[in-house]
């Protein structure tokens, strides 16, 4: 299995594998709504015998009252689900932070599972002063510090992209 950025030819496999991996197709219209309107966006597939069996995107998280602070947001990240359990996922994750990292990020955040996250090093954005601008609870939404110290003093409210409201 390799991880290697989205390329113009794999937008129907990754299309097509969003929409495999969620009960409905809102993410994968998602996906192609990020990749039109917001910059920049990291998108990451995790290719096997030349097929694509995992997909993430990063895109930018502005947060309420400090535009100086270079936020990323993982979201959302789909594998194929004959695939599951078997790491792909995780090296989709550890692929798009240390390239985020390498794009000048300071920090990621996340919606999602909060036994899948932690291991990565994510922590509640709570403990950041972070909130989440949808009503989910606090131990989903999670953040990392690729930048250690980056948060500190710094607290506001994190605003995924506007392409988000439809889902």
């Amino acid at each position: 299995m390799r991880v290697r950025e989205e390329e113009k030819r794999d937008r129907d496999s990754v299309h097509a594998l969003n929409v495999a991996a969620f009960e409905t197709p809102a993410e994968a219209n998602l996906v192609d709504a990020l990749r039109e309107q917001a910059r920049p966006v990291l998108s990451l597939v995790a290719e096997e015998a030349a097929e694509i069996v995992g997909h993430v995107v990063f895109s930018p998280v502005s947060l309420g009252g400090h535009a100086d602070r270079r936020i990323m947001g993982l979201a959302p990240m789909a594998v194929a689900p004959e695939h599951q359990r078997k790491g792909i996922g995780s090296a989709l994750v550890r692929a798009g932070l240390e390239r985020c990292r390498d794009l000048g990020f300071g920090a990621v955040v996340v919606l999602g599972h909060p036994s899948f996250y932690p291991r990565f090093g994510f922590q509640p954005a709570a403990r950041f002063g972070v909130a989440c601008e949808y009503d989910a609870p606090t131990e989903a939404f999670m953040l990392i510090e690729l930048v250690p110290g980056y948060m500190r003093g710094v607290a506001g409210m994190a605003r995924f992209h506007p392409a988000f409201e439809g889902v």
